[in-house]
């Protein structure tokens, strides 16, 4: 990997400030999410890309099911000042009536207990499912909140030092499979003409959405029946083991890309060579095996001259 360049003196002091609010303790800490601090499934590598320099995340969430409350669409009579929810029923009292970043754990239903998923997710009792019918002629009343259950996989906001550095993370997180991932403000603000770009790491295609109930009157409704309440937690669970396993993926693959690259190795284990160096290196093993021979087949010749020389000298000796 080529070297990435040194973070700006403004990248490092809004990183020091990021960095210095993750570092608060889990009891004292609060951010804006519903669950209100960093997930535990993620905290970790949050902890790792941040260890990094030209790398600091500004939000994360390691993925959840939750079931919402959509706010106030309708204004009665007298209430001009009220807030009103847009698509999607954000605001005007919209409330998460069950959040978990963790595979829910399954609950048995059987004829004897009064137990099961839309109880504990904040519905009525599913044994009295409204129908849709019933539905319509309420909502022809104007006082109606849909109700939604929700699975969202991991979505990682990382605010990086330069396009280098921002390149490197998106690479890595399309290669995991966050397919919808993507980086904004990549170009320099006007103030400062410092490019300090930040990647949304995310995978859409996890996500699924269903409308299980509504409320109506104060009354919470449920508008499916248990078995399908069922299958969407089943669901639920599928999506958050591949969750996990593209978030190992993007783990791994980003410690790879900041780590010096390995030698090239051939199918035997051994560094790879290209052809020319591997010839290089025959011609010199060839040539030390050479001399090494004929080292080994002139040695006999200067035993045996030494051997006369000896005997010539004992020869003289005895004369």
């Amino acid at each position: 990997m080529q070297a990435l360049p040194s973070p700006s003196s403004l990248f490092s002091k809004k990183k020091i400030r990021i960095v210095q609010q993750l570092a608060v303790p889990a009891a004292d800490y609060a951010d804006a999410s519903p669950k209100g601090s960093v997930d535990e499934g993620i905290r970790g590598f949050v902890d790792e890309i941040n260890n990094h320099d030209g790398f600091v995340t500004t939000s994360s969430c390691a993925g959840r099911v939750s079931v919402f409350l959509e706010g106030r669409k309708t204004l009665s009579a007298g209430e001009d000042g009220t807030q009103v929810a847009g698509v999607g029923g954000k605001g005007a009292g919209g409330t998460w009536l069950y959040v978990s970043h963790e595979p829910l754990t399954a609950t048995a239903r059987s004829a004897d207990s009064s137990t099961n998923w839309a109880e504990i997710l904040g519905l009525k009792d599913v044994g009295e499912a409204t129908s849709t019918a019933t539905m319509t002629e309420e909502i022809s009343v104007g006082d109606r909140r849909l109700i939604h259950f929700k699975f969202e996989p991991m979505i990682l906001h990382v605010m990086t030092a330069s396009l280098s550095h921002a390149q490197v993370l998106l690479h890595c997180a399309l290669q995991a499979g966050f397919r919808e991932s993507g980086a904004v403000s990549v170009t320099p603000a006007k103030a400062d003409n410092v490019v300090m770009p930040i990647v949304a790491v995310r995978s859409m295609g996890l996500s699924f959405e269903s409308l299980v109930g509504y409320e109506a009157a104060g009354k919470r409704h449920c508008l499916v029946s248990p078995d399908y309440i069922d299958l969407l937690v089943q669901i639920a669970n599928e999506r958050f083991a591949e969750n996990r396993k593209r978030i190992d993926r993007f783990h791994k693959a980003f410690e790879g890309a900041l780590q010096f690259p390995r030698p090239r190795q051939n199918p035997d284990g051994e560094e790879w060579e290209d052809p020319e160096a591997r010839r290089q290196r025959k011609r010199a093993e060839g040539l030390r095996k050479q001399r090494s021979q004929l080292a080994k087949e002139s040695a006999p010749s200067e035993q045996m001259d030494q051997l006369d020389v000896t005997s010539d000298l004992g020869l003289l000796g005895g004369l």
